[in-house]
């Protein structure tokens, strides 16, 4: 029984994704530097603490907003105790 797969097609495939994601992880990496990562594409905060640069959402069913720059050190943000509307993320 023969293969159907061309090896060489398939190294070069698996090489060109690999590629891919390094690309993809390493930007992750120096994101994970400056950005809070309990904030979505949205600026809408996730955590399910406190954080003392979450503000109100526009609506009471929403996500708190996150009102960080992208420039301070987001652990020191965390508090010990969540808000109200924390809890409810």
């Amino acid at each position: 029984m023969t293969s159907l797969i061309d090896e060489g097609e398939y190294e070069k495939r698996l090489q060109k994704m690999g590629n891919l994601f390094a690309k993809m992880v390493g930007h992750a990496r120096e994101q994970a530097r400056f950005r809070c990562p309990y904030k979505n594409r949205h600026s809408q905060c996730t955590a399910r603490f406190n954080c003392r640069n979450q503000r109100n959402p526009p609506t009471v069913d929403d996500l708190l907003l996150c009102a960080a720059d992208d420039r301070f050190d987001y652990r020191a943000a965390w508090q010990e105790e969540p808000t109200s509307n924390a809890s409810q993320a």
